[in-house]
Protein backbone atom coordinates (compact mmCIF):
# COMPACT_ATOMS: atom_id res chain seq x y z
CA UNK A 1 0.00 0.00 0.00
CA UNK A 2 1.05 3.61 -0.51
CA UNK A 3 2.31 5.76 2.32
CA UNK A 4 -1.00 7.63 2.25
CA UNK A 5 -2.65 4.30 3.04
CA UNK A 6 -0.47 3.96 6.15
CA UNK A 7 -2.30 6.88 7.75
CA UNK A 8 -4.42 5.70 10.68
CA UNK A 9 -7.46 4.00 9.20
CA UNK A 10 -10.69 5.78 9.95
CA UNK A 11 -13.30 3.28 11.21
CA UNK A 12 -15.24 3.70 7.95
CA UNK A 13 -12.17 2.72 5.95
CA UNK A 14 -11.32 -0.17 8.24
CA UNK A 15 -14.86 -1.45 7.84
CA UNK A 16 -14.63 -1.20 4.06
CA UNK A 17 -11.39 -3.19 4.06
CA UNK A 18 -12.89 -5.82 6.37
CA UNK A 19 -16.11 -6.21 4.36
CA UNK A 20 -15.12 -6.32 0.67
CA UNK A 21 -18.48 -7.79 -0.34
CA UNK A 22 -20.30 -4.63 0.73
CA UNK A 23 -20.30 -0.96 -0.18
CA UNK A 24 -20.67 1.66 2.54
CA UNK A 25 -21.76 5.19 1.69
CA UNK A 26 -23.50 7.99 3.53
CA UNK A 27 -25.98 10.51 2.14
CA UNK A 28 -27.37 13.84 3.30
CA UNK A 29 -30.39 15.71 1.94
CA UNK A 30 -31.25 19.33 2.72
CA UNK A 31 -34.84 20.57 2.73
CA UNK A 32 -33.95 23.29 0.22
CA UNK A 33 -33.77 21.99 -3.37
CA UNK A 34 -30.46 21.92 -5.18
CA UNK A 35 -28.13 19.72 -7.21
CA UNK A 36 -27.13 16.22 -6.14
CA UNK A 37 -23.39 15.51 -5.86
CA UNK A 38 -21.69 12.15 -5.34
CA UNK A 39 -18.01 11.83 -4.37
CA UNK A 40 -16.06 8.59 -4.86
CA UNK A 41 -12.76 7.50 -3.38
CA UNK A 42 -10.57 4.43 -3.97
CA UNK A 43 -12.02 3.40 -7.33
CA UNK A 44 -8.46 2.10 -7.58
CA UNK A 45 -7.52 0.47 -4.30
CA UNK A 46 -3.96 1.80 -4.15
CA UNK A 47 -5.17 5.39 -4.65
CA UNK A 48 -6.16 6.08 -1.08
CA UNK A 49 -6.04 9.87 -0.74
CA UNK A 50 -9.70 10.24 -1.69
CA UNK A 51 -10.81 7.66 0.87
CA UNK A 52 -9.03 9.49 3.69
CA UNK A 53 -10.32 12.88 2.54
CA UNK A 54 -13.92 11.68 2.29
CA UNK A 55 -13.70 10.20 5.78
CA UNK A 56 -12.58 13.61 7.08
CA UNK A 57 -15.51 15.33 5.37
CA UNK A 58 -17.95 12.76 6.80
CA UNK A 59 -16.62 13.55 10.27
CA UNK A 60 -17.04 17.27 9.62
CA UNK A 61 -20.67 16.73 8.59
CA UNK A 62 -21.44 14.58 11.62
CA UNK A 63 -19.79 17.10 13.95
CA UNK A 64 -21.60 20.07 12.42
CA UNK A 65 -18.48 21.74 11.06
CA UNK A 66 -20.03 21.40 7.59
CA UNK A 67 -23.79 21.74 7.16
CA UNK A 68 -25.64 20.91 3.98
CA UNK A 69 -27.84 23.88 3.13
CA UNK A 70 -29.43 22.67 -0.11
CA UNK A 71 -29.49 19.70 -2.45
CA UNK A 72 -28.14 16.20 -1.81
CA UNK A 73 -24.68 14.83 -1.07
CA UNK A 74 -23.46 11.22 -1.16
CA UNK A 75 -19.98 10.28 0.02
CA UNK A 76 -18.53 6.85 -0.76
CA UNK A 77 -14.98 6.61 0.64
CA UNK A 78 -14.08 3.21 -0.82
CA UNK A 79 -15.65 2.36 -4.17
CA UNK A 80 -13.56 -0.80 -4.62
CA UNK A 81 -13.28 -2.49 -1.20
CA UNK A 82 -11.45 -5.60 -2.42
CA UNK A 83 -8.71 -3.61 -4.14
CA UNK A 84 -8.51 -1.28 -1.13
CA UNK A 85 -8.11 -4.24 1.26
CA UNK A 86 -5.40 -5.70 -0.98
CA UNK A 87 -3.62 -2.36 -1.48
CA UNK A 88 -3.77 -2.94 -5.23
CA UNK A 89 -5.06 -0.95 -8.18
CA UNK A 90 -7.60 -3.64 -9.06
CA UNK A 91 -9.61 -6.29 -7.30
CA UNK A 92 -10.06 -8.67 -10.22
CA UNK A 93 -9.91 -6.06 -13.00
CA UNK A 94 -9.90 -2.28 -13.43
CA UNK A 95 -13.20 -0.90 -12.11
CA UNK A 96 -12.67 2.28 -14.14
CA UNK A 97 -12.71 0.39 -17.44
CA UNK A 98 -15.87 -1.21 -18.84
CA UNK A 99 -18.01 0.55 -16.26
CA UNK A 100 -21.16 -0.75 -17.91
CA UNK A 101 -23.75 -2.79 -15.97
CA UNK A 102 -23.98 -6.38 -17.19
CA UNK A 103 -27.04 -8.56 -16.85
CA UNK A 104 -24.72 -11.45 -15.97
CA UNK A 105 -21.77 -10.15 -13.92
CA UNK A 106 -18.53 -11.96 -14.69
CA UNK A 107 -16.22 -10.72 -11.92
CA UNK A 108 -16.00 -8.67 -8.73
CA UNK A 109 -15.87 -5.33 -10.53
CA UNK A 110 -18.91 -6.27 -12.59
CA UNK A 111 -20.81 -6.79 -9.34
CA UNK A 112 -19.59 -3.43 -8.04
CA UNK A 113 -20.69 -1.75 -11.26
CA UNK A 114 -24.22 -3.13 -10.89
CA UNK A 115 -24.42 -1.48 -7.45
CA UNK A 116 -22.65 1.76 -8.31
CA UNK A 117 -24.28 2.53 -11.65
CA UNK A 118 -27.79 3.33 -10.32
CA UNK A 119 -26.22 5.28 -7.46
CA UNK A 120 -24.34 7.50 -9.92
CA UNK A 121 -27.39 7.90 -12.14
CA UNK A 122 -29.38 9.24 -9.19
CA UNK A 123 -27.08 12.30 -8.98
CA UNK A 124 -26.36 15.34 -11.12
CA UNK A 125 -22.60 15.56 -10.67
CA UNK A 126 -19.73 13.23 -9.80
CA UNK A 127 -16.38 14.06 -8.24
CA UNK A 128 -14.02 11.06 -8.55
CA UNK A 129 -10.82 11.30 -6.46
CA UNK A 130 -7.67 9.61 -7.78
CA UNK A 131 -3.87 9.78 -7.58
CA UNK A 132 -1.09 8.88 -10.03
CA UNK A 133 2.07 6.82 -10.29
CA UNK A 134 4.92 9.28 -10.88
CA UNK A 135 5.62 12.63 -9.16
CA UNK A 136 3.78 15.64 -10.51
CA UNK A 137 1.30 18.42 -9.83
CA UNK A 138 -2.40 17.69 -9.19
CA UNK A 139 -4.87 18.27 -12.02
CA UNK A 140 -8.53 17.82 -12.94
CA UNK A 141 -9.88 15.90 -15.92
CA UNK A 142 -13.04 16.65 -17.86
CA UNK A 143 -14.69 15.01 -20.86
CA UNK A 144 -15.68 16.13 -24.33
CA UNK A 145 -16.96 19.43 -25.59
CA UNK A 146 -20.69 19.57 -26.21
CA UNK A 147 -21.51 17.34 -29.17
CA UNK A 148 -24.18 15.07 -30.63
CA UNK A 149 -21.78 12.42 -31.93
CA UNK A 150 -22.30 8.68 -31.48
CA UNK A 151 -19.42 7.95 -29.07
CA UNK A 152 -19.92 10.38 -26.18
CA UNK A 153 -22.72 12.89 -26.82
CA UNK A 154 -22.77 15.63 -24.21
CA UNK A 155 -24.55 18.90 -23.42
CA UNK A 156 -23.07 19.94 -20.06
CA UNK A 157 -19.46 20.79 -20.89
CA UNK A 158 -19.73 24.33 -19.50
CA UNK A 159 -20.98 23.10 -16.10
CA UNK A 160 -18.34 20.37 -16.03
CA UNK A 161 -15.51 22.77 -16.79
CA UNK A 162 -16.74 25.24 -14.16
CA UNK A 163 -16.72 22.46 -11.55
CA UNK A 164 -13.21 21.35 -12.56
CA UNK A 165 -11.90 24.91 -12.27
CA UNK A 166 -13.38 25.22 -8.77
CA UNK A 167 -11.46 22.33 -7.19
CA UNK A 168 -8.26 24.13 -6.20
CA UNK A 169 -5.82 22.70 -8.77
CA UNK A 170 -3.88 24.64 -11.37
CA UNK A 171 -4.45 22.46 -14.44
CA UNK A 172 -7.43 21.01 -16.27
CA UNK A 173 -7.17 18.32 -18.96
CA UNK A 174 -9.84 17.61 -21.59
CA UNK A 175 -10.63 14.73 -23.88
CA UNK A 176 -9.99 11.35 -22.27
CA UNK A 177 -12.18 8.95 -24.27
CA UNK A 178 -11.17 10.01 -27.77
CA UNK A 179 -7.48 9.44 -27.02
CA UNK A 180 -8.14 6.23 -25.09
CA UNK A 181 -9.91 4.97 -28.21
CA UNK A 182 -6.71 5.68 -30.13
CA UNK A 183 -4.87 3.40 -27.69
CA UNK A 184 -7.38 0.65 -28.42
CA UNK A 185 -6.88 1.12 -32.16
CA UNK A 186 -3.10 0.99 -31.68
CA UNK A 187 -3.62 -2.41 -30.02
CA UNK A 188 -5.58 -3.52 -33.05
CA UNK A 189 -8.94 -3.29 -31.28
CA UNK A 190 -12.09 -1.45 -32.19
CA UNK A 191 -13.14 1.17 -29.62
CA UNK A 192 -15.53 -0.51 -27.19
CA UNK A 193 -16.70 -0.33 -23.60
CA UNK A 194 -13.15 -0.60 -22.18
CA UNK A 195 -12.76 3.16 -22.29
CA UNK A 196 -15.93 3.72 -20.26
CA UNK A 197 -15.26 4.63 -16.63
CA UNK A 198 -17.30 6.24 -13.89
CA UNK A 199 -17.16 9.67 -15.55
CA UNK A 200 -18.21 8.44 -18.97
CA UNK A 201 -21.05 6.45 -17.45
CA UNK A 202 -22.20 9.51 -15.48
CA UNK A 203 -22.35 11.56 -18.67
CA UNK A 204 -24.30 8.82 -20.42
CA UNK A 205 -26.96 9.14 -17.70
CA UNK A 206 -27.42 12.89 -18.20
CA UNK A 207 -25.04 14.07 -15.47
CA UNK A 208 -21.53 15.46 -15.59
CA UNK A 209 -18.32 14.38 -13.90
CA UNK A 210 -14.81 15.46 -13.00
CA UNK A 211 -11.86 13.31 -12.02
CA UNK A 212 -9.20 14.98 -9.92
CA UNK A 213 -5.73 13.47 -9.83
CA UNK A 214 -4.59 14.63 -6.39
CA UNK A 215 -0.87 13.84 -6.60
CA UNK A 216 1.43 10.87 -6.42
CA UNK A 217 0.11 7.77 -4.65
CA UNK A 218 2.80 8.02 -1.96
CA UNK A 219 2.44 11.75 -1.29
CA UNK A 220 0.66 12.42 2.03
CA UNK A 221 -0.20 15.92 0.74
CA UNK A 222 -2.59 14.33 -1.76
CA UNK A 223 -5.14 13.84 1.04
CA UNK A 224 -5.30 17.60 1.62
CA UNK A 225 -5.66 18.16 -2.15
CA UNK A 226 -8.60 15.73 -2.21
CA UNK A 227 -10.27 17.35 0.81
CA UNK A 228 -9.86 20.81 -0.72
CA UNK A 229 -11.42 19.53 -3.94
CA UNK A 230 -14.49 18.29 -2.05
CA UNK A 231 -14.83 21.69 -0.40
CA UNK A 232 -14.47 23.32 -3.82
CA UNK A 233 -17.27 21.19 -5.25
CA UNK A 234 -19.55 21.92 -2.29
CA UNK A 235 -18.91 25.65 -2.64
CA UNK A 236 -19.28 25.70 -6.43
CA UNK A 237 -22.62 23.88 -6.31
CA UNK A 238 -23.85 25.92 -3.35
CA UNK A 239 -24.42 22.82 -1.24
CA UNK A 240 -22.60 24.07 1.85
CA UNK A 241 -20.96 27.21 3.16
CA UNK A 242 -17.31 26.18 3.06
CA UNK A 243 -14.23 28.17 2.02
CA UNK A 244 -13.77 27.95 -1.74
CA UNK A 245 -10.24 27.30 -3.04
CA UNK A 246 -8.82 29.58 -5.75
CA UNK A 247 -10.35 29.14 -9.19
CA UNK A 248 -8.17 27.77 -11.97
CA UNK A 249 -8.08 30.39 -14.73
CA UNK A 250 -5.41 29.05 -17.12
CA UNK A 251 -6.03 27.32 -20.43
CA UNK A 252 -7.05 23.67 -20.38
CA UNK A 253 -4.71 21.09 -21.85
CA UNK A 254 -6.18 18.89 -24.58
CA UNK A 255 -5.22 15.21 -24.74
CA UNK A 256 -4.18 14.45 -28.30
CA UNK A 257 -1.98 11.35 -28.47
CA UNK A 258 -0.95 8.17 -26.66
CA UNK A 259 2.06 5.89 -27.09
CA UNK A 260 2.02 2.21 -26.14
CA UNK A 261 4.89 0.08 -24.91
CA UNK A 262 5.59 -2.28 -27.81
CA UNK A 263 8.23 -4.42 -26.07
CA UNK A 264 9.87 -4.83 -22.68
CA UNK A 265 12.91 -2.89 -23.88
CA UNK A 266 10.97 0.31 -24.57
CA UNK A 267 11.77 3.03 -22.07
CA UNK A 268 11.00 6.65 -21.31
CA UNK A 269 13.70 9.11 -22.36
CA UNK A 270 13.81 10.58 -18.84
CA UNK A 271 11.91 10.58 -15.58
CA UNK A 272 8.99 12.57 -16.91
CA UNK A 273 6.36 14.18 -14.73
CA UNK A 274 2.88 15.04 -15.90
CA UNK A 275 2.85 18.48 -17.58
CA UNK A 276 6.57 18.46 -18.32
CA UNK A 277 6.81 20.39 -21.64
CA UNK A 278 8.05 18.81 -24.85
CA UNK A 279 8.88 20.28 -28.24
CA UNK A 280 7.93 18.76 -31.57
CA UNK A 281 10.60 16.24 -32.55
CA UNK A 282 11.98 15.86 -29.02
CA UNK A 283 12.42 12.19 -28.00
CA UNK A 284 9.94 11.29 -25.26
CA UNK A 285 10.86 7.59 -25.21
CA UNK A 286 13.18 5.10 -26.86
CA UNK A 287 12.18 1.83 -28.47
CA UNK A 288 14.05 -1.35 -27.63
CA UNK A 289 16.02 -1.07 -30.90
CA UNK A 290 17.25 2.41 -29.95
CA UNK A 291 14.93 4.37 -32.24
CA UNK A 292 13.38 7.50 -30.72
CA UNK A 293 9.70 8.14 -30.10
CA UNK A 294 9.51 11.89 -30.82
CA UNK A 295 6.76 14.26 -29.77
CA UNK A 296 4.67 15.05 -32.88
CA UNK A 297 3.78 18.54 -31.63
CA UNK A 298 4.65 21.09 -28.97
CA UNK A 299 2.85 20.16 -25.78
CA UNK A 300 3.33 18.28 -22.53
CA UNK A 301 3.62 14.73 -21.21
CA UNK A 302 0.77 13.22 -19.19
CA UNK A 303 0.51 9.96 -17.25
CA UNK A 304 4.06 8.72 -17.86
CA UNK A 305 4.16 5.11 -16.66
CA UNK A 306 7.63 3.52 -16.87
CA UNK A 307 6.28 0.18 -15.56
CA UNK A 308 3.54 -0.10 -18.21
CA UNK A 309 3.07 -3.61 -19.54
CA UNK A 310 3.55 -4.45 -23.20
CA UNK A 311 0.55 -3.17 -25.15
CA UNK A 312 -0.37 -0.65 -22.43
CA UNK A 313 -0.01 3.12 -22.35
CA UNK A 314 3.59 4.28 -21.81
CA UNK A 315 2.64 7.97 -21.88
CA UNK A 316 0.05 10.43 -23.17
CA UNK A 317 0.64 13.77 -24.85
CA UNK A 318 -1.46 16.89 -24.51
CA UNK A 319 -1.52 20.21 -26.30
CA UNK A 320 -1.58 23.34 -24.17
Amino acid sequence: MSRAATLPLHPLLARAAAEPQQLHWQSWAALAPGPALIVLGAVHGNETCGAHAIARVIDALHQGRIRLRRGRLTLLPVANPLAFAQGTREGERNLNRRFVPRAQPQDYEDRLTRQLAPLLAAHDALLDLHSFHTPGAPFAMVGPLDNDGPREPFTRAEEEMALARALGVDQVVQGWLQVYDRAAQARGQAPDDEGIGTNEYMRSQGGYAVTIECGQHQDPAAVAVAERAIHGALARLGLADVPAPPTCTGPAARLKDVVLRESEGDRLARDWRSFDPVRAGQPVAWRADGSPVPAPFDGCVLFPFPEAGVGRELFYLAEL
